[in-house]
């Protein structure tokens, strides 16, 4: 058993749980990932200008970020994409893995939480379990608990989005 089914399961922490081939992009979610009644999520792992700060920003599939409102939203100078290393450093997780379940691996508590209000409106939320080649589904009122748990605060916000 993996770590994060490990603290799952330490923590009673219920889960529906789909296994497919690895996907990287919404496009090959959309294409292989089982359907399951949960919000369908895109995870961003952003920094500040300097890398002092750093934001895993949880919007729906179909939303394009605009990072330079963001940053302005949350009072930050400029936001950009956090590194490959960033990402293996804070989360413990690799690019086309971010997940909301990696906040258990930043125990220095240096991630800060921003959800959409539409994917926060759903009871339950889908994302990875630290790999890109399973999604599961996990209410909202027990991904509150895992904040808790690890000590991380979260927002919930209108995230602006690109229009085109």
């Amino acid at each position: 058993m993996t770590p994060i089914y490990k603290f799952l399961s330490k923590h009673n922490i219920p889960y529906e749980r789909v296994d497919h081939p690895p996907v990287y992009t919404v496009a090959e979610a959309l294409e292989h990932v089982p359907p399951l009644d949960a919000a369908e999520t895109k995870n961003l792992l952003v920094r500040d200008r300097k890398g002092k700060r750093h934001f895993l920003v949880v919007v729906g599939y179909d939303k394009q970020v605009d990072l330079k409102a963001l940053a302005k939203m949350i009072g930050v100078s400029k936001l950009g994409m956090a590194s490959p290393e960033r990402l293996m450093n804070h989360l413990g997780v690799e690019p086309g893995s971010v997940t909301l379940l990696g906040i258990v691996n930043d125990e220095a508590g240096a991630v800060e939480i921003i959800i959409d209000e539409q994917v926060w409106a759903a009871e339950r939320l889908k994302c990875h379990p630290l790999v890109n080649t399973s999604t599961l589904a996990i209410w909202r009122s027990d991904m509150e608990k895992i904040f808790h748990i690890t000590g991380h605060e979260f927002v919930v916000l209108d995230v602006p989005g690109l229009t085109f």
